[in-house]
């Protein structure tokens, strides 16, 4: 079994998402592939999970962070420059989770590390966990990706992983928090090359063969005609929020002209239906937001402008409709 070793210069998430299931759906069916990488500030989502649930939108919008979703499944995990992502890829038939999360733990000894296994994919060292895991199979092959705390600001996962409570009733998976810790406070010396150098030592050794690493960068790839599509897919609106589960947002407030009972069932990303239970005296009015709202993106730039548009085609209604927007929009946002 021949071993292939990738390494990323990239830090887009998006273009090291699609490198990684180019790499998948182009694999060689008789080798082991370590595909290794990192990103710049993300979250990333599982492939079920819910963005307005698991991280505030608005504040990563502000703070130019990414929004990416894997197409393997578990939890919401933030990443930086301070995080090494791995990748194991094999042919289903040589799949062996055991082996890639001994490969980690060798790495991480040789780093003076003590590291172990928690439940079914995670790593900790002590009581804190510093590696968590996702996996995706199809018939031939199968895939097992990571992300490492290094040096990871886990203050700004904090920010970005805590959102506030929407009354949402969400399908699809919830991240639970765990007690994590970085690899720098068990060795100070560690960093991303030094943790990448060890992995791929500890792989060479596990596997008892050696491969040349291929250093990946936008120019080497882009001559592959397949990455692009790939890329496009990860980017893409309709696949980071258009793939959400069904879910339910319901709202209500009290203004000056009426009490607004809303209720908007979601269908990937797309307000499907919109019920609104009300005391204002204009019917008009509900009957308008009622359409304006149905069918168009669960996306607060969307409902703003489509709400803006709204109120100049009806000026006596402007003002409501404007109350109406500013509190939707407001209750959209982590």
């Amino acid at each position: 079994m021949k071993l292939r070793i990738l390494k990323s210069a990239v830090t887009n998430p998006w273009f090291n998402l699609a490198t990684e299931d180019w790499i998948f759906n182009t694999l060689d069916a008789d080798s082991h592939t370590l595909f290794l990488w990192r990103n710049s500030e993300t979250v990333v989502i599982g492939r079920s999970q819910n963005p307005w649930v698991e991280c505030k939108i608005d504040k990563m919008e502000a703070d130019e962070v990414f929004l990416a979703r894997r197409q393997s499944g578990g939890g919401a995990v933030f990443h930086d420059l301070g995080n090494t992502n791995f990748t194991f890829l094999s042919p289903k038939d040589d799949y062996d989770q055991e082996a890639n999360f001994t490969i980690i733990i060798n790495a991480l000894k040789k780093l003076g590390i003590e590291a172990d296994l928690s439940g079914r994919n995670d790593m900790q060292v002590g009581d804190k966990k510093i590696s968590g895991s996702a996996f995706k199979h199809a018939a031939d092959r199968s895939f097992h990706h990571g992300t490492l705390l290094v040096n990871a600001n886990m203050q700004k996962l904090g920010d970005y992983l805590n959102p506030h409570p929407l009354k949402l009733k969400a399908k699809g998976i919830k991240s639970v928090r765990a007690r994590v810790a970085n690899l720098v406070e068990f060795n100070e010396n560690i960093n991303h090359e030094i943790l990448s150098d060890a992995i791929i030592e500890a792989f060479y050794e596990y596997y008892n063969d050696t491969a040349p690493v291929e250093e990946l960068d936008e120019a080497s790839l882009a001559k592959q005609p397949t990455l692009n599509k790939y890329y496009q897919q990860m980017a893409d609106w309709d696949w980071r929020f258009g793939k959400t589960p069904e879910f339910t947002h319901h709202i209500e407030t009290r203004f000056d002209w009426g009490i607004i009972d809303l209720h908007l069932d979601v269908k990937q990303a797309v307000i499907r239906d919109v019920v609104i239970f009300s005391d204002a005296l204009n019917v008009e009015l509900i009957d308008l937001l009622k359409e304006t709202l149905t069918d168009i993106k669960y996306d607060k730039h969307e409902i703003n402008a489509k709400l803006a548009e709204l109120g100049k085609a009806h000026a006596d209604l402007a003002a409501q409709i404007d109350d109406v927007s500013k509190w939707l929009t407001s209750e959209m946002e982590g």
